[in-house]
């Protein structure tokens, strides 16, 4: 009996676990999808990446509504690999690994419209987590202030800490 309620939790966690990658990003709204879908764009592009990735969640969300449709977003989030080959279309059926580390991305972009704009370039900067150094954090909050929000808005990130 303990054995038949083991393989139902299992069962029930698998089926949780694969609704959850797509709710999580089903959660976004759509400006903060585009960028996911850059970064998963960027990384299923390099010829070293063996498995198809999916979000797993986000750990920051910021945006700058700048009137005129325009927002400046910045999305840091991590991304996980699946039991499903690189290239794979239909990523219902894909479960996510436990034997991998996580990718961490850090995105920030224009949109307008809810589209990205092409200037300033999007950044997108995506690493395993393990290797994720205190300097790159800072090299890639200092490349989102840099890159012409300095029109008289505030930054992106200009909260410093506990005030």
């Amino acid at each position: 009996m303990a054995a038949l309620w083991l393989l139902l939790f299992s069962a029930g966690a698998l089926f949780s676990s694969s609704n959850a990658q797509e709710n999580n990003y089903n959660k976004l709204s759509e400006s903060f999808k585009r960028g996911v879908d850059l970064a998963l764009e960027k990384l299923h592009s390099h010829a070293g990446i063996q498995h198809h990735f999916l979000f797993l969640r986000s750990v920051l969300l910021s945006d700058i509504q700048s009137g005129f449709d325009v927002k400046y977003i910045y999305h840091h989030f991590y991304l996980k690999a699946t039991n499903c080959p690189k290239g794979t279309v239909d990523s219902t059926g894909c479960q996510f690994r436990n034997d991998r580390p996580l990718i961490d991305c850090a995105v920030c972009y224009k949109t307008f419209r809810d589209e990205i704009e092409q200037e300033p370039k999007p950044y997108v900067h995506c690493v395993h987590k393990t290797t994720l150094t205190q300097e790159m954090k800072t090299t890639r909050v200092d490349h989102c202030n840099r890159m012409a929000y300095s029109n008289g808005a505030p930054t992106l990130l200009a909260s410093t800490g506990n005030d």
